[in-house]
């Protein structure tokens, strides 16, 4: 132990090996001077949103299907099927149970098809002329779940596919 602090005691009596001490030539930082006045820093006053006046934020119209107001009507929808589309054949009676509702130029209806399953009809485009996109008892295919807007994906894909006679 005593020889522990005869070596302290040397190396402490040597001081500061060289290159170790205060550097020179380099500025030390000065205090700031401080004053006892009042600020002079300019008052800026709160910031207030601008007046909306009569602009009035309306809702996306994709996010949710509502009833079309310009159409296509029901019926143009069970004509589309029956035409070109060959979807439906002309001796089977058809009534709309649900639609057309319309999320942006997307539209979707349920028919009632005596004998038969509900149809789901998926359809895009302009109302005098809409194009089909899809049409079964489930029509949550790839295109309604990658491309069409929220209330259409929403009525075609979370809903699940249309019930049935005795289901």
């Amino acid at each position: 132990m005593a020889l522990m602090s005869l070596a302290v005691a040397a190396l402490a009596g040597c001081g500061a090996p060289p290159g170790l001490g205060e550097p020179t030539g380099v500025p030390t930082p000065a205090a700031a001077p401080t004053t006892s006045g009042p600020s002079t820093a300019p008052v800026t006053p709160p910031a207030t949103a601008p007046s909306l006046g009569t602009i009035t934020p309306t809702p996306d119209a994709g996010v949710v299907a509502t009833p079309c107001r310009n159409g296509p009507s029901g019926q143009r929808v069970v004509q589309l099927l029956r035409g070109r589309a060959g979807v439906l054949p002309g001796n089977v009676r058809v009534q709309v149970h649900t639609g057309p509702l319309c999320a942006g130029d997307w539209q979707f209806t349920v028919l009632e098809v005596t004998g038969h399953e509900e149809l789901q009809v998926v359809t895009r485009g302009e109302p005098s002329a809409p194009v089909l996109v899809t049409a079964g008892t489930d029509v949550c295919t790839i295109e309604v779940r990658a491309t069409s807007p929220a209330g259409i994906r929403t009525l075609a894909c979370d809903a699940g596919p249309a019930a049935g006679p005795g289901a």
